[in-house]
């Protein structure tokens, strides 16, 4: 069809269209309000570390966690009380695991709901159970049972390096993927985590342990399959802990 005007075709090929500058600013400015978003933890964090050098024995170390205000987990509306610790003192093997839930709230020791209860029979049958003491990265439960944040891990670090240093395990497991993350600074999941060894060092490099991550028993109570997986993990860290030791 013929138009009535002609059109350089050529010239219009030239333009050149402008650069989407609103874009970038706009990404630009939602990368800093969700750095923004992010709570500073600084101050809380060096109340932890002095609260937590402190402690000279476990017993010391729960009433400092429990006079701890830096988490905001401890005001979440779901936590009554710190939950710290169960078991020896002097365990061979830390079980380390992600946050206390309701049932944990209310009797005031960590695993102490089924999947706990499921822990402690494996734990049994591979020989380990008067040999443990359980923890969490964080200490107060959450609403609805939610995992802790980075952010939460972070400011409660302190005092589980303290508790790993008064206990002076021979080695930890981590149960579930928010620990396994956190000790060993690593996003890879769970899945991939479990069944190998890694080494955990404390945030001021004098201690470092063999750390043996697995699948968390709460899960295990979903997929009861997956049992033979964390029993392959519990035999192997068994093995390790009662090799004879090198001279």
């Amino acid at each position: 069809m013929l138009l009535d005007a002609p059109i350089d075709r050529i010239a219009a090929g030239r333009i050149i269209p402008p650069r989407p500058v609103e874009k970038k600013v706009a990404a630009a400015s939602v990368v800093r309000s969700s750095q923004a978003a992010l709570p500073d933890i600084s101050q809380a964090l060096a109340q932890a570390r002095v609260l937590a050098a402190g402690a000279v024995n476990l017993e010391a170390l729960a009433a400092a966690i429990a006079s701890f205000d830096g988490c905001p987990l401890k005001f979440a509306g779901a936590a009554t009380q710190a939950v710290v610790y169960r078991g020896v003192p002097d365990a061979v093997l830390m079980v380390i695991g992600d946050g206390p839930g309701q049932d944990e709230d209310r009797q005031g020791q960590p695993f102490a709901g089924r999947a706990g209860q499921l822990l402690d029979k494996m734990l049994a049958a591979s020989g380990l159970a008067e040999r443990v003491l359980m923890t969490n990265t964080v200490f107060w439960s959450a609403p609805g049972d939610r995992p802790p944040t980075p952010q939460q891990q972070a400011v409660c670090a302190p005092f589980l390096e303290r508790a790993i240093a008064l206990v002076k395990p021979k080695m930890l497991l981590l149960v579930g993927g928010a620990p396994a993350q956190a000790l060993l600074k690593t996003e890879d999941g769970i899945l991939s985590l479990r069944g190998r060894w890694h080494a955990w060092r404390s945030a001021d490099g004098t201690i470092e342990l063999p750390a043996m991550p697995t699948l968390h028993p709460a899960f295990l109570l979903r997929q009861p399959a997956a049992k033979k997986r964390v029993w392959a993990d519990l035999l192997t860290l068994t093995e390790r802990l009662d090799r004879p030791e090198r001279p």
